[in-house]
């Protein structure tokens, strides 16, 4: 199981590092071309949630591999649970229906945040 956790927790890692680096950094322009419409219309939710990610990104990992208080790669993976809610929340009421990735992002995501908080802990 501490494996599949690390897996999971390396997935999520990979995954939120790349898209809150690109929702961070890149011009609106292009992360309008790359799929995201509506970060022209909501840049604040764009660059915030891209910040939110990547320290989520950095909180799932950097804790575990230097051991030094390890008691946040499980907030930080209730953290990313969070923001994916509620970016399945703004999709669905801009009557968006491509969300399965926040969906699966979503159920790892709880997956770590149980598996490091009780059973499996660092």
């Amino acid at each position: 199981m501490d494996i599949a956790l690390w897996i999971a927790a390396a997935i999520l890692a990979a995954f939120f590092l790349a898209t809150g680096i690109s929702k961070t950094f890149l011009p609106l322009d292009k992360l309008a071309s790359r799929g995201l419409e509506w970060a022209e219309e909501k840049p604040a939710y764009a660059r915030t949630g891209g910040v939110a990610e990547i320290l989520g990104a950095l909180g799932l990992i950097l804790p575990a591999v230097f051991n030094i208080a390890t008691f946040l790669v499980p907030l930080a993976a209730a953290g990313l649970a969070l923001v994916m809610v509620l970016s399945i929340i703004f999709h669905l009421s801009r009557g968006e229906k491509s969300f399965a990735i926040n969906i699966v992002a979503l159920l790892l995501a709880v997956f770590v945040t149980w598996g490091r908080s009780s059973n499996w802990p660092l």
